[in-house]
């Protein structure tokens, strides 16, 4: 008898690189040391997506909640690997939802205090929520994974240095990758599977991550380069299901050098789980 072949190890969520990056340290009550991965970097800066996860999991320590309902970000200069400190405060405690806010900031060789990120968020209980849903949101219809395209599959990688693309399982729709051949549709819109590399299945922290970790709209408008986010809020709508996740982002207005994304992402039981818009910085010319 041929001896079954063996299948891949996936780690688990809590022990995967994921958790191991977004860690963070209490200090004291409300503050947090954390360590900035260079395997989430963008040319040279470190992602939105896992920022915003890192300081998520901070809020989940620091409020009475664990799980981000809507998340608001503002990011005020580029973060860079290396260590950092997370400051956070309670706004307000309910019975079912409290907010707080936070803080990033990380220093110069001369000591000088620079604040990289600011959120503001409510948590709560993802399973204490109503399982009644009335909506007219459809999944995206995106080819079988095995017809979709990963970094693999193509010699245009995002420009500049990605060390996130070695982390994430993304492939992407055809239909949506005519930038990385030097045809751009031109219609702003990017659509894929997603997953991490290591095949930790999704959690509500780990859709923080998932809204800003697909290629920038720009690239299908034909502008490539770095797009740095201005403002990112995102909506986390229920507690996703094991399995590759279905994204979909879309542009429909780029005026004064910025640009916005509508992202959805859908897991593999066919239901919207996050929700997120952010402002970008349009790449120059």
């Amino acid at each position: 008898m041929a001896q079954a072949q063996a299948q891949p190890t996936r780690a688990a969520v809590g022990d995967s690189e994921f958790d191991r990056d977004t860690a963070v340290t209490r200090r004291e009550p409300g503050v947090y040391d954390a360590e900035l991965s260079a395997g989430w970097t963008i040319i040279s800066a470190v992602n939105g997506g896992y920022l915003l996860a890192l300081l998520g999991r901070a809020l989940g320590d620091a409020l009475p909640h664990s799980d981000p309902f809507t998340v608001s970000a503002h990011y005020l200069t580029a973060s860079r690997p290396g260590p950092a400190v997370i400051r956070t405060e309670v706004v307000r405690t309910g019975r079912t939802l409290s907010t707080g806010q936070a803080s990033l900031v990380q220093f110069e060789d001369d000591g000088t205090e620079v604040e990289r990120i600011r959120v503001l968020a409510t948590y709560g209980d993802l399973d204490g929520l109503t399982p009644e849903v009335r909506t007219s949101a459809a999944p995206p219809a995106i080819p079988p994974i095995e017809r979709c395209l990963g970094p693999a599959d193509g010699p245009a990688p995002i420009p500049g240095s990605s060390a996130i693309t070695e982390r994430l399982d993304i492939r992407l729709d055809p239909a949506t990758v005519g930038w990385a051949v030097g045809a751009p549709s031109g219609r702003g819109e990017m659509r894929g599977w997603f997953g991490l590399a290591d095949g930790r299945d999704p959690d509500p922290l780990s859709l923080l991550l998932t809204v800003d970790a697909l290629p920038p709209t720009s690239f299908e408008l034909g502008l490539t380069g770095w797009t740095p986010t201005v403002e990112l809020t995102t909506h986390v709508r229920c507690r996703p299901a094991p399995g590759p996740l279905r994204v979909s982002i879309t542009t429909r207005n780029l005026a004064g050098g910025f640009l916005e994304e509508d992202a959805e992402v859908w897991d593999s039981a066919g239901r919207l789980v996050a929700q997120s818009r952010q402002l970008a910085r349009a790449p120059r010319p």
